[in-house]
């Protein structure tokens, strides 16, 4: 009989969410960088295992919105822990549970849910910290599991993926054995783009930048993508484009060698820059760029 559960993996930005996911799938489908509101859309992360099927739910690290795009990245929180199994809660060792992290056991214990709590980044604490933020949460609510991790190295991952096999209940699968994402290939590469975008540029410039893939076309020997990056400035085009296209050609070096590795083929990657103002906070923009409604409530 095979088994499956949905869970979700929230927290407060940079916790390390998107770390975790990855790590546990043993493979990279969420982008990462040490900005923080990395993740704008619910990802899930999909591990079979003999009889098992895992799938992860990467969610936007939760904070208070300040605009159209932070109210819907909220909405897709509340919508991924409304409709999961279980809930990972991930919070940083040594640090005690803010209003955030409680709001969100509020919802775990409101929904009744399983819950696992991982104190990620206990490489920069000592042990008296880390069993100082244990009884901290252990005050708060009667979790399931504590597992303090690394995620980054891979410290103690296992055991978190061994104390969520508790929570697969027998049902038929929701996706084929080798799977790995419901994401589609062009929000795949999109991604990719926006993570070299974060990496490579400073400051709050990366915040205001949407990807859209306009041209995703593949032959037996190479795969063509023509991407458009979207940013709220006139001056912030000129910084992502750089001295004679510099900065750009960065970006599309480094976003190519990983479409390269991801999707197996030779890749053309050609990037194209526009300013679209105050995009964030424009309903029609926010659609336009994938952000639907229809993806919060699928």
């Amino acid at each position: 009989m095979t088994r499956t559960a949905f869970i979700s993996i929230v927290g407060r930005p940079n916790v390390g969410k998107s770390t975790l996911m990855n790590k546990l799938l043993g493979e990279k489908v969420a982008i990462v960088s040490s900005r923080p509101q990395t993740t704008r859309n619910r990802i899930a992360g999909i591990l079979t295992k003999g009889e098992d099927q895992y799938v992860f739910i990467d969610t936007p690290g939760v904070h208070k919105a300040k605009n159209k795009l932070g109210e819907y990245m909220m909405k897709s929180v509340r919508a991924s822990v409304g409709s999961s199994d279980a809930i990972i809660l991930i919070a940083e060792a040594g640090h005690p549970a803010g209003e955030i992290e409680k709001n969100l056991i509020g919802q775990i214990k409101k929904l009744e849910l399983p819950s696992i709590l991982v104190l990620n980044k206990i490489d920069l604490v000592n042990r008296e910290k880390l069993a100082e933020t244990i009884k901290g949460y252990a005050e708060l609510h009667d979790f399931d599991a504590v597992v303090p991790t690394c995620a980054e190295s891979g410290k103690n991952v296992d055991e978190v993926l061994d104390e969520a096999s508790k929570f697969l209940y027998e049902s038929e699968w929701m996706f084929d054995s080798d799977s790995l994402t419901d994401q589609p290939e062009r929000q795949i590469a999109a991604e990719i783009i926006r993570e070299k975008i974060l990496r490579t540029l400073s400051d709050e410039i990366p915040h205001g930048t949407a990807v859209v893939i306009e041209e995703f076309s593949e032959t037996d020997d190479l795969l063509t993508i023509r991407a458009e990056i979207y940013c709220e400035k006139q001056s912030h085009k000129g910084i992502i484009v750089g001295k004679k296209g510099e900065m750009l050609k960065r970006i599309g070096t480094y976003a190519r060698e990983d479409m390269e590795n991801f999707f197996g083929i030779k890749v053309y990657l050609n990037l194209w820059v526009k300013v679209k103002e105050r995009w964030r906070d424009d309903a029609l923009s926010l659609n336009n760029f994938g952000f639907k409604k229809e993806n919060i409530e699928g």
